[in-house]
């Protein structure tokens, strides 16, 4: 593991993972932190790791928010998850620097193994709409601190539309803004913390391209191959990865 002050060296591989990152994004709309920090920890301490997706994370949702048109109606729909998610991530972010390397590792491993086991192996049970106003309550408040301690906060988000059977034109557009309004807060915490600074901010600043660049590939791919068999290779990937930053929080 190197330290921070190093990472300028490990550049061109941090490109690279932020290249393949941003192609699926931009194939199925989800996935640049879970991929990005679970690649760079790695080889990188966990908090830089996470504190480098942050600018990314902020630039390919307001890209994905202005491609979906997503707008008022969609905020009308899901305030309140908005809402949660909000307060929740950006209060979590304060608590990163005082959580060791270990805690992260397991967090960021649980989020994906989680994410990946309910997308292959589970089916989620139809949400009633009584239930929706709790559910956003709970999927918002749950994203955001999960959010806070790694940037990954879509998997209680992504199970949460799951269940309201949700139309996937609905689902893209609404993640979309979801992880958007949640980059706010992450930016601005992380920032507050000290976390975003010097060479590190500089690099997540330069991933935006990559990111970008890796987003319309994925947007092509997403028009020329069968999205669900590249998802459920995603799915396998995501799951032995989480699987392995598990293994690596618990025996080092």
């Amino acid at each position: 593991m190197i330290h921070p002050t190093d990472i300028w060296t490990f550049v061109p591989i941090v490109l690279a993972v932020f290249l393949l990152a941003g192609v699926i994004k931009g194939t199925l709309g989800i996935g640049l932190p879970t991929v990005s920090v679970g690649i760079m920890s790695l080889f990188l301490p966990p908090h830089t790791a996470i504190a480098i997706v942050v600018l990314p994370i902020v630039v390919s949702n307001l890209w994905q928010v202005i491609r979906e048109r997503a707008g008022f109606q969609t905020f009308r729909r899901y305030w309140l998850l908005m809402v949660t998610l909000v307060l929740s991530l950006w209060l979590t972010t304060f608590f990163v620097v005082r959580t060791s390397p270990e805690i992260l590792l397991g967090a960021i491993g649980i989020a994906i193994v989680t994410f990946a086991a309910t997308s292959l192996f589970g089916k989620t049970p139809e949400l009633p709409d009584r239930m929706d106003k709790p559910a956003q309550f709970v999927a918002g408040t749950s994203a955001g601190v999960l959010g806070g301690l790694t940037s990954i906060w879509a998997p209680p988000i992504v199970t949460y539309m799951l269940a309201r059977r949700t139309p996937p034109s609905e689902f893209v557009k609404a993640v979309g803004l979801f992880l958007f309004v949640g980059s706010i807060p992450l930016l601005i915490g992380f920032w507050q913390a000290g976390m975003l600074s010097g060479p590190i901010a500089g690099i997540s600043a330069l991933m935006v391209v990559p990111t970008v660049i890796g987003f319309t590939m994925g947007e092509f791919l997403r028009r020329k191959m069968s999205a669900e068999t590249f998802r459920t290779v995603l799915l396998w990937m995501f799951l032995l990865m989480g699987l392995n930053l598990l293994r690596r929080a618990v025996f080092g």
